[in-house]
């Protein structure tokens, strides 16, 4: 059995290299900083939004693990992890690093995957247009055909290969990653239910795209050019595995974590009624199979999905649902139902975060934040519920929901991309006012985590097109090498940010925002002191409320402060009048 399943994914993987689209000679490479500074002449397809989604692009080929193919474009990388997997006798080289250090994890790597294969499949001609189609064919196989190697068989996936030094300690370059790795899975009697339909997901999201899928016509893009029915097949029934894997296993269901502990530390799930009902849907589109998008919805009621609808990320995929829902059922009623239901959903978590009434709440610069989301990354829930905004926007049941929608996602946008208190675009490399020190062992060129702020005091090696976790609470970004909530990298921070850039190549001419921004911007408004994250609590020190909070504060420290003043007058009075009666 092991030797046809080896055999099997052999095959998906030689089906994988002969189907790509070839790579150019020469190759694509992103620009100097500096012309990042330059408005374009407004042509179409605007050269800024096309160049940034090459950047976004590029930045995955940077977080390549395993064998480097010839055509590697990023050349301080090597080939590295050749041994991950041996020691249990299984490959599980290549595939991606996850964020600044070497640990490869499945499940935000498979969250990352759909939501990029979602997005390209809805706003695909972006990719076409910015001539970089090719590129993201490119990035979505090195993952994808590693997420293959990871799932052995049809009840096994491997979830995690991490660093050998668990604390993490490991600063330095690819060469010289601590070995052996540990490596640990899910199976049968030891399940993961979350992880397992993220990865079914996955497969059946990117499924769609490579099958070129489209959903309604009308309302959305085409899917980007490179469709492949056999790859498209392949990866539809490792979905329809894993989905039956996830629903099925003898262990029962429950969050990965519980099997693997050692997942906690990084990814640890909070649930897997969201992970079932995606799954289901993306299914449902990719098989045209009502039964499957029944299910999702009763995966929604019976773990009260709504009650958890905060933010869309590895962890949640809760907001997307009632988008993807709405989606199916204006596209193939056939297939999905209660339309209005599903855009009713959607439309009250939009408007609650539009109108201020939601969970959420906007910083002094604009920036919406969720508390205990956005901490440890506040550019990733923005531009997560942007992208959610602009996908949803055109299905909205008024002109001026649609509006709304459109003038949210752009503000998030725009503030990610320079407009925002630091005038900083948070993405490396992409302008003169880009961070310069992002939380990333390979490209700062150091080797010892006890010097990481000090040693390079410049960083090596440019990480083109990572954005950053982003500024803390009070609209200040430090740009400190140590501070990972602010300057870590990380594969599904990109996500969002590439299918806005391919939406925005469609939609118009005029420039992202970042062209807008003098030279050493950020230079002049630069914080003193520490952040205020995990990284840095000193920093916390002081007022943290929003601008709403302070006003709130206002009124009621000046209405004690009359109560007070009034309560002193009327002792005093009595003080007076008690001595004037003793006299």
């Amino acid at each position: 059995m092991r030797a046809l399943i080896a055999c099997f994914l052999l095959h998906s993987s030689i089906i994988s290299v002969l189907a790509q689209l070839t790579l150019p000679s020469p190759p694509w490479l992103p620009p100097e900083n500096s012309t990042g500074a330059i408005p374009s002449n407004n042509s179409y397809p605007n050269s800024h939004w096309s160049t940034l989604i090459g950047e976004l692009l590029y930045f995955y080929e940077a977080q390549r693990s395993g064998e480097l193919p010839s055509t590697n474009r990023v050349s301080w990388r090597n080939g590295s992890a050749l041994d991950d997997g041996r020691e249990d006798r299984v490959d599980l080289t290549g595939g991606y690093y996850d964020a600044g250090d070497f640990s490869k994890q499945t499940f935000p790597l498979s969250f990352t995957l759909m939501s990029i294969c979602w997005g390209a499949t809805d706003f695909g001609r972006g990719y076409d247009l910015a001539n970089q189609t090719v590129y993201l064919d490119d990035m979505l196989r090195w993952g994808l055909d590693w997420l293959m190697k990871a799932h052995v068989e049809e009840s096994r996936l491997y979830v995690l290969v991490d660093n050998k030094d668990i604390g993490n300690t490991y600063w330095g370059g690819d060469r010289s990653i601590p070995t052996p790795r540990p490596i640990y899975d899910i199976n049968n009697s030891n399940p993961g239910t979350d992880v397992a339909a993220q990865a079914s997901a996955a497969f059946a999201a990117c499924s769609n795209l490579y099958a070129h899928r489209a959903f309604d016509n009308s309302t959305f893009s085409t899917p980007a050019s490179l469709r492949d029915q056999t790859y498209a097949d392949t990866l539809l029934t490792r979905a329809q595995q894993l989905y039956s894997f996830a629903l099925n296993s003898s262990g029962g269901r429950k969050v990965y974590q519980k099997s693997v502990p050692e997942a906690a530390s990084a990814y640890s799930s909070s649930g897997f009624g969201d992970e079932l009902a995606i799954a289901a849907l993306f299914l449902s589109w990719g098989t045209n199979d009502p039964a499957m998008f029944h299910a999702a919805e009763d995966y929604y009621t019976r773990y009260k999905l709504s009650e958890s609808n905060r933010v869309f990320n590895w962890d949640s995929k809760v907001p997307g649902l009632a988008v993807l829902f709405s989606q199916i059922a204006q596209s193939r009623p056939e297939t999905g139902r209660n339309l209005e239901q599903w855009k009713a959903s959607a439309e009250q978590y939009f408007d609650d975060i539009v109108n201020k009434k939601g969970q959420s709440f906007r910083t002094d610069g604009g920036l919406v934040f969720w508390s205990g989301d956005s901490d440890h990354a506040s550019l990733n829930p923005a531009l997560n519920a942007a992208m959610l905004m602009h996908r949803y926007a055109p299905m909205a049941t008024s002109e001026e929901k649609k509006k709304s929608y459109l003038s949210f996602s752009k503000s998030q946008l725009d503030y990610a991309l320079g407009k925002n208190p630091m005038s900083i675009a948070y993405i490396v490399g992409i302008n003169p006012n880009s961070p310069s020190n992002p939380h990333h062992a390979m490209a700062s060129g150091g080797n010892d985590i006890g010097t990481i702020d000090t040693f390079p005091n410049q960083t090596a090696r440019i990480l083109y097109g990572a954005l950053v976790g982003g500024p803390d609470v009070r609209d200040r970004f430090f740009d400190i090498r140590s501070d990972w909530p602010q300057t870590e990298v990380a594969l599904d921070y990109n996500a969002p940010l590439l299918t806005l850039s391919s939406m925005h190549v469609i939609s118009g001419t005029n420039d992202p925002f970042y062209t807008s921004l003098e030279a050493g911007a950020y230079a002049k408004v630069k914080p003193s002191g520490f952040p205020c994250d995990a990284a840095f609590k000193e920093g916390c020190e002081g007022p943290t409320l929003t601008k709403e909070g302070r006003i709130a504060m206002a009124v009621v420290l000046t209405v004690v402060c009359l109560i007070i003043a009034g309560l002193s007058a009327w002792w005093i009075r009595l003080l007076v009048r008690n001595a004037r009666q003793n006299k």
